[in-house]
């Protein structure tokens, strides 16, 4: 039984920093109030992402699975590991989000998955009509398309203003991964 009677569809998008912050916000905030979360990251391979170890802390109500290969994936190579992974992430989370079993699914850089055309657009669009009633989904990543953001329910965009990478700063544990 879930928690939610009603759940919307969240898009976190924009070039700017905190797509991913925000909605793991979310997550913290409603395994605070008891809900079940589950995320799945698209385009993830490496291990060195602090919120896989920090998730672990919120489990079970909160679990999370990371897929794709190690590296940086470039516009219009697809390579095949690269599709894959995608693919395995996209098949994993149909079933995470048709089993009935989570308040909330956050679809990790899935945005991005469609924009290096490693996931079909159609196919995320079929998903979100799919959606069970009672589960909110959080999509995130760069790029969304005009009819993701016509599908869903909230869509916020990160706009960049200022960075410290502008300066010279580059990414640090705990802050950007």
């Amino acid at each position: 039984m879930s928690n939610l009677s009603q759940g919307l569809i969240q898009i976190y998008t924009g070039n700017g920093k905190g797509k991913t912050t925000a909605a793991f916000g979310l997550a913290l905030r409603a395994v605070g109030h008891g809900f079940s979360v589950y995320i799945l990251q698209f385009m993830k391979g490496n291990d060195g992402y602090g919120e896989l170890e920090g998730i672990k802390r919120l489990n079970p109500e909160c679990q999370l699975e990371h897929f794709g290969a190690p590296g940086w994936v470039h516009k219009g190579e697809h390579i095949e590991e690269n599709v894959q992974e995608a693919n395995k992430a996209f098949l994993r989370a149909e079933e995470i989000l048709s089993s009935g079993n989570w308040d909330i699914v956050i679809l990790d850089e899935i945005l991005n998955a469609v924009w290096f055309e490693l996931i079909p657009e159609n196919s995320v669009l079929e998903l979100l009509s799919r959606k069970p009633p009672h589960v909110e989904l959080i999509l995130t990543g760069r790029n969304a398309s005009q009819s993701l953001i016509e599908k869903a329910d909230l869509v916020t965009e990160m706009v960049a203003r200022k960075h410290p990478y502008e300066k010279g700063i580059m990414s640090r544990k705990g802050i950007e991964y």
